[in-house]
């Protein structure tokens, strides 16, 4: 069974989509569709409905059950990456023990490497990858490092928020923005943003337990 910390992050990272669902909204618009909060809300506050059910799984199953809600609420190409992240993350978990630093580290690093693959991109243009890639180095440097607890997670919440302010002066390659070419410079990425709140969100749901 997942523990209490973790049926608290799912509660805080469906209030931080929900509370900023009208600045991702904001910077879609400007390169997208402008629904990008509205969408990543429905599919976070449908995984939140969620949570009594996902509390009676195991880690890996949560996860993984996690991912296909986004998946199949959350619509256009964020469903699929952010689904695509929970669930192989979910089947990289260490089965029936006690996670680790080291386990959430490296099921951050197959969430990320099964984005890359699913959205054919990688950190450089100007997607989530952007703060996921930067944020899941800062980990690994700041266990071989011996950071612990609030430590690590300030090193993580300084990376995501670094990452998404790199995206401000890049130009879209993937999805709807790179239609814009260089018009999309000058406008942080809106996965990155959302990627950046949920890192957030979930380091400050950690530090207050800690």
């Amino acid at each position: 069974m997942i523990s209490d910390l973790f049926q608290q992050a799912i509660g805080a990272t469906a209030n931080t989509i929900s509370e900023n669902a009208a600045l991702l909204n904001e910077l879609d618009a400007a390169v997208g569709d402008g629904d990008h909060g509205s969408n990543l809300s429905r599919g976070f506050l449908a995984v939140a409905a969620q949570t009594e059910e996902l509390a009676s799984l195991d880690m890996g199953e949560a996860l993984q059950r996690a991912g296909m809600t986004l998946v199949t609420t959350v619509g256009g190409a964020a469903g699929p990456l952010y689904g695509t992240l929970l669930m192989s993350m979910g089947k990289a978990a260490p089965c029936g023990a006690l996670l680790q630093v080291q386990d959430i580290a490296f099921m951050l690093d197959q969430g990320v490497a099964a984005v890359k693959q699913r959205g054919r991109s990688d950190v450089g243009e100007k997607t989530m990858l952007d703060v996921l890639g930067p944020v899941g180095e800062a980990f690994h440097r700041a266990i071989a490092e011996g950071a612990r607890g609030s430590e690590v997670a300030a090193k993580l919440v300084a990376a995501a928020e670094a990452g998404v302010e790199a995206t401000r002066n890049m130009e879209a390659t993937k999805g709807r923005a790179a239609q814009l070419g260089e018009r999309s410079i000058g406008h942080p990425d809106p996965g990155a943003m959302a990627s950046y709140l949920l890192v957030k969100a979930l380091c400050d749901r950690f530090t207050d337990q800690a």
